[in-house]
């Protein structure tokens, strides 16, 4: 099987406005809201370097500059937990500024996820690329990144994430048509469609906040109109290059049955904070014991 170039940057959109978190979010990006004591946007950058991605490009917009600065050194704060020997806590904030090469670029006009990854084009160039969206906190003891990196560079072209879920849930995604391979967790993927009705889905594979894409998709976005929503849809440059595969090879799935967070919603932020904590070792004892004692006495 033909080994395709290695991939070595990400590209992670984050200029949404996180009006579902309002008014938490109306001056602090929703990718900075902690889960547990980690901003969101760490994990997925996290997620990145763990797959071998250690060159990351952030999409950001207006009021976005707490995630540029969360990236940078904080000398002052440095300066101050070093005098007072704190070398637990020194260490955690060293972290995020140590994690990778860290790019910016605005994206001016909120024309929705292909506008986002569009912005990206200058700085990937002609080389394949990997998507992060921060609303999927995926866990890191189920890298799916690093799978989807390996099938695109065993089978080329571009590579998303995929989950089943209940038909009746499927409008909420992106959604895709696949046929097998002879890989048992890979699809190829024949057809997409963003958000459709439940009797209209091709199937229940929802798409979720993971791909791997060739550097055709460029050219595809900057041809593609607004479509739902009156956004620029990835789904919609995907769905090109799954009907032709000469533009930029095929398209595969990888279909992903592991521990995934969605913090997109404020009831499932909730409850990826409580399913994180419970699973740490310096919190989860003491909080699965008053966890329990709280759900007995309401119940």
């Amino acid at each position: 099987m033909t080994q395709h170039p290695r991939i070595s940057k990400a590209v992670i959109p984050a200029a949404g406005l996180g009006t579902r978190f309002l008014p938490a979010t109306k001056a602090t990006p929703k990718e900075m809201l902690p889960v547990v004591d980690k901003p969101a946007i760490q994990y997925v950058v996290e997620e990145a370097v763990a797959a071998g991605l250690d060159d990351v490009l952030m999409v950001t917009g207006r009021n976005k500059r707490p995630l540029e600065d969360h990236f940078d050194r904080n000398y002052e704060l440095e300066s101050a937990l070093q005098k007072k020997g704190d070398a637990g806590r020194l260490a955690k904030v060293q972290e995020s500024s140590d994690l990778a090469t860290m790019h910016y670029v605005r994206q001016g006009d909120p024309k929705g996820l292909g506008h986002a990854v569009l912005c990206a084009a200058p700085h990937v160039g002609e080389e394949p690329f990997a998507v992060l969206l921060g609303d999927d906190l995926i866990d890191p003891r189920d890298p799916l990144l690093q799978r989807m990196v390996e099938v695109q560079e065993q089978r080329g072209g571009s590579v998303i994430a995929l989950m089943e879920v209940a038909p009746e849930q499927i409008h909420l995604y992106g959604c895709a048509a696949v046929e097998t391979t002879e890989d048992s967790d890979v699809v190829q993927v024949s057809g997409l469609v963003e958000k459709p009705d439940p009797a209209d889905a091709p199937s229940n594979y929802a798409i979720i906040g993971r791909y791997v894409l060739d550097p055709h998709v460029f050219d595809i976005l900057r041809r593609t109109e607004p479509g739902r929503g009156g956004e620029i849809q990835l789904t919609d440059a995907l769905q090109q290059l799954a009907e032709d595969e000469k533009i930029g090879g095929p398209v595969h799935g990888v279909v992903f049955k592991g521990r995934r967070y969605d913090t997109g919603d404020r009831g499932d932020y909730l409850r990826a904070i409580v399913r994180l904590a419970c699973e740490r070792e310096d919190l989860g004892p003491d909080f699965r014991t008053w966890l329990r004692s709280y759900v007995a006495e309401e119940m």
